[in-house]
């Protein structure tokens, strides 16, 4: 028996950092998707088949997990692939470990709820970056637009009728954890300041929320270029990133922000159809490439 599933990648839309801090945030799956086929085998060891290195220690914890958890002697094979490169930062670790599990639990008859899949790779993605929210994981398992509370304390799928974003990426693949470690470093040493950010971008978010639900997207991208104004204060943003996000608000944009840890990855845009094109080109003007991308994408799923 062989079965295949996938799992989204994600864009953070508002809220990176202060989520680390238990503080909210807004997360969309995207429908860039990582593949796994996964099936038993008789052999014995484990084969894994990963394009991507960096991919497999996260499914190889996935599967010593599993095992361990529900006491299964068996071998597997699985072989990844995915529609994006982990370079651009759209969160393919977290899609494939999300996916295999879900393999995993197909293939031994397991019927986990996606609590249970979004748990069990939490666990795993903090067993191997000892940082992390688990934003990306809630995207990756359930799906859609969420509004998110760090370590799933709250996952609230929106109903949003219309996110129409551009996608810039800078070039520069971001270090995630280190931009975590760095702020958590800046967060011990002046506290006080960092705590007062992440409440404004808590109260931000929030407002967020009741602006997408209520499908005024010209005030939601005046709250997203205030939340990239705060991150440039945390010190995550580049020359690059900066450059970008003004770019696209002086050729139309309702707003923009990076999007992601910050250091380099992508920075995302709201912007009406009539002004898309213009956006998209000032973006390529200042040295970005667009990453056609839509948003609202299904979670985890099984692949004919």
């Amino acid at each position: 028996m062989k079965v295949k599933v996938s799992a989204p990648g994600k864009l953070m839309i508002m809220g990176e950092h202060a989520v680390v801090y238990n503080h909210p945030c807004l997360v969309t799956a995207v429908d860039k998707r990582l593949y796994v086929e996964a099936e038993i085998l008789t052999q014995l060891k484990d084969e894994i088949i990963t394009p991507q290195v960096k991919e497999s220690r996260f499914v190889l914890e996935a599967i010593a997990y599993f095992k361990q958890r529900y006491n299964i002697k068996k071998h597997v094979k699985i072989a990844t692939n995915g529609d994006f490169s982990h370079q651009v930062g759209l969160g393919s670790s977290s899609a494939v470990t999300v996916a295999t599990f879900k393999a995993l639990s197909l293939l031994f008859n397991l019927d986990l709820s996606e609590k249970e899949i979004f748990d069990m790779s939490y666990h795993v993605n903090l067993l191997i970056q000892g940082v992390g929210s688990g934003f990306d994981i809630a995207a990756a398992t359930y799906g859609q637009t969420i509004y998110f509370l760090t370590g799933g304390k709250t996952i609230d799928i929106l109903p949003v009728k219309e996110l129409p974003l551009v996608v810039g990426y800078s070039g520069i693949k971001a270090d995630t954890p280190y931009y975590i470690r760095k702020v958590a470093e800046d967060f011990k040493n002046k506290e006080r300041e960092m705590k007062k950010i992440f409440s404004t971008i808590h109260q931000l978010v929030d407002r967020a929320k009741e602006t997408f639900l209520a499908d005024n997207l010209e005030e939601a991208g005046t709250l997203m270029t205030e939340n990239h104004k705060l991150l440039q204060q945390l010190g995550v943003s580049t020359i690059r990133l900066d450059a970008m996000v003004l770019a696209s608000i002086k050729a139309g944009a309702w707003g923009a922000k990076l999007s992601g840890a910050g250091g380099g990855d992508c920075m995302i845009a709201l912007v009406s159809k009539e002004k898309r094109k213009d956006v998209e080109k000032a973006i390529i003007d200042v040295g970005g490439e667009i990453i056609n991308i839509q948003v609202n994408a299904d979670g985890v799923r099984v692949e004919k």
